[in-house]
């Protein structure tokens, strides 16, 4: 079996999506902590650059047979991790809801979270200027709309998770976005099926050990 190793951040979301798609396999991975803060980021130096030329976590790095592979972009890895080992799936099998469990996946990772994360807040409040609250104006604001769609693409084909009662890739992607917006004070009272489904999916260990909170290299509490 290939050996793996996750260069991650406490607080990624998209860092958190692949540790909840290890957890759900039952795969281990070597934590390699990149700090997005500290001396103006981890991220951008030289070393971390030549992994991932975007700057961007996470970086899988698999090591096997052939050799040392990376592996960048969390849903490209999660789908992956999805077809190296495909038990438990997570995707439905039925090509429509998988296409639909897709869109909600992208509907989050390319449409809401990319415009709020931290290189988008830094040139805000950087080079445009904008002040500390109407920066979080913006956060809330894409937040809140992306997010009341998502529980409008989610609800007709909910159970327990986003697609019946089995967690599977739209729930690995909501999660880390529910986290954020509660951190952002986002209002999410238009979303019901999705604080349900949240709910569910941190009762499973799966879900609760990848959360940022638990990480070996999330700071001590106060």
């Amino acid at each position: 079996m290939a050996s793996l190793a996750l260069y991650t951040y406490f607080r990624s979301s998209a860092a958190y999506r692949v540790r909840i798609a290890l957890n759900l396999k039952g795969l281990t991975a070597k934590q390699v902590p990149v700090h997005l803060l500290r001396d103006g980021g981890e991220q951008l130096k030289p070393d971390y650059l030549a992994l991932n030329p975007q700057g961007q976590l996470p970086t899988l790095a698999v090591e096997d047979a052939d050799g040392r592979h990376l592996l960048t972009q969390s849903l490209a890895i999660v789908e992956y991790l999805d077809e190296v080992h495909p038990t438990p799936a997570l995707l439905p099998a039925d090509p429509i809801a998988r296409a639909q469990a897709r869109a909600v996946a992208l509907a989050i990772a390319c449409d809401i979270h990319p415009i709020n994360n931290l290189r988008v807040q830094k040139y805000l409040k950087g080079e445009m200027g904008v002040d500390e609250e109407r920066a979080g104006r913006w956060v809330r604001h894409w937040m809140e709309t992306g997010l009341a769609a998502v529980e409008a693409m989610v609800k007709p084909h909910a159970g327990r998770f986003c697609f019946g009662d089995t967690p599977g890739l739209a729930d690995l992607t909501l999660v880390p976005q529910m986290f954020n917006a509660r951190r952002f004070n986002a209002d999410l009272s238009a979303c019901p099926t999705l604080l349900a489904i949240d709910r569910a999916c941190l009762a499973l260990p799966a879900f609760a050990d990848a959360a940022p909170d638990r990480q070996a290299d999330a700071p001590p509490a106060a």
